[in-house]
């Protein structure tokens, strides 16, 4: 069976391209976590939340000038469910009578508007004991998700394939945390969950282009690995962009209209489609390419003695 090289796109053909492209985006990644770090949230670094309610919509922009007027360092203001609901975010320890100064600061500013004041909803308080212990728990399920990946793929495929695979995910997430770390989002439980979700669709797209791959080398009578690899790159490529497209736009979606509280996950998701359509070509099949896939990987272990079998 031959390839028609004229439907085929030479992916690994730019794989050098690729490459150092990647090597580039993870090194400025690096680079970044190891000098400015994440610019950690309340659930790891310890605070309180305090939320509030206003008999008309609130005025984000105007909440924050008020409480950094009143010395309230770096408050972090959001909507939260509706545009009269407002959770506010203080880091570091809780002083005594914290949510009255808070109302207390609003307040003024509302009755000096004619406005007959603040509901106090609830308030929450995250201590450093807890933020350090979510921060432990989220590395280390984190590198158990990686094990159990490379695990799983190594049994469903081949090593080769399993350390493809990983590299894949690594490589999607170092650059998602390194995105974080260069524009100084704030990283919180959600962006975890994201990134750890960013794992999972890496995954399936990596795992559907293996599927493809390993089913090519034993179909396709070539000797070129770089031939059948393209081949089905091509062949999965319309089902990639369909499934990217419409994540994207389900992403695009929860950014636009979501709310200030899952801006972040929704970047991090989006971020995190986009690096994992690429690795999943790129990275995985690279990584194949470079460690000498063959078809005769894939074929079974000849039994000692199968030759034999059937002779009188």
């Amino acid at each position: 069976m031959n390839i028609n090289t004229k439907k085929i796109i030479d992916f690994m053909g730019q794989r050098k391209l690729a490459a150092i492209f990647s090597i580039l985006l993870i090194v400025g990644s690096i680079v970044s976590l190891s000098t400015k770090g994440l610019v950690l949230g309340l659930d790891f670094t310890g605070g309180t939340q305090i939320e509030v309610g206003y008999s008309h919509p609130a005025d984000l922009a105007n909440i924050r000038s008020q409480l950094s007027e009143s010395s309230f360092d770096n408050p972090v203001v959001v909507h939260f469910g509706s545009e009269r609901d407002v959770l506010i975010r203080l880091q570091g320890k809780p002083e005594v009578g914290l949510s009255d100064n808070v109302l207390k600061a609003l307040g003024n500013a509302e009755l000096s508007n004619g406005d007959q004041g603040i509901d106090l909803r609830r308030v929450d308080y995250v201590g450093p004991q807890v933020g350090e212990e979510l921060r432990e728990d989220g590395g280390l399920g984190m590198l158990a998700a990686l094990a159990i990946v490379m695990l799983y793929v190594a049994i469903r495929f081949q090593y080769k394939f399993s350390l493809g695979a990983v590299a894949a995910l690594v490589h999607d997430v170092i650059i998602t945390l390194g995105f974080f770390s260069i524009t100084g989002l704030e990283f919180d439980l959600t962006v975890l969950a994201a990134v750890l979700a960013v794992v999972g669709y890496s995954l399936n797209d990596t795992i559907v282009v293996s599927d493809r791959i390993r089913e090519n080398f034993r179909l396709l009578r070539v000797s070129d690995s770089k031939e059948v690899i393209n081949e089905s790159l091509t062949q999965t490529l319309g089902r990639t962009l369909i499934t990217s497209f419409t994540t994207l736009l389900v992403l695009l979606s929860l950014f636009l209209f979501g709310g200030e509280l899952i801006h972040n996950f929704a970047i991090a998701l989006i971020v995190g489609v986009f690096i994992g359509t690429y690795s999943s070509i790129y990275v995985a099949a690279n990584i194949l390419l470079g460690l000498g896939m063959t078809r005769e990987d894939l074929l079974p272990p000849e039994k000692e003695g199968e030759e034999f079998d059937g002779l009188p």
